[in-house]
């Protein structure tokens, strides 16, 4: 795609402060990250979100977000968050199918838990019931 800062990443138009790279994905660091070592992962062919994305590039995503929370076990964190979002309404900012790998400590004051927490929905069994039914696949 021309406009997108992700493919310009890719090829070179923008610098990136890179961590791992194949032939299908590349792995950066965030230049706005929630936490020191806050890791993009992105496919090197646009994919606007998880209902474009090629099986085989997803598949190599996910593989090159474990390798990055392995590397980042081995620097000494306590656990990681791995963040997707996907459309306008699940908050997607770049339209460049991304998932975010987020460095985590004990003690670092970030809680999406808590923000999660915040907007539980109540249900009742029928309303569950329709959902199982209509995600059933």
């Amino acid at each position: 795609m021309e406009n997108c800062i992700f493919c310009k990443i890719i090829k070179g138009e923008i610098p990136c402060y890179k961590v791992y790279e194949n032939d299908m994905v590349l792995a950066f660091l965030d230049i706005n990250p929630v936490n020191e070592g806050h890791v993009l992962v992105i496919p090197k062919k646009h994919h606007r979100d998880i209902f474009e994305i090629e099986e085989e590039y997803l598949c190599e995503v996910v593989k090159t977000a474990k390798k990055i929370s392995l590397k980042m076990r081995e620097y000494g964190i306590d656990g990681v968050n791995i963040f997707q979002a996907n459309t306008e309404a699940g908050e997607q900012t770049v339209f460049h199918y991304h998932m975010h790998v987020i460095p985590r400590k004990k003690d670092d004051g970030i809680n999406f838990s808590r923000e999660m927490l915040r907007h539980l929905k109540k249900m009742d069994p029928d309303q569950f019931e329709s959902m199982r039914k209509a995600l059933e696949i």
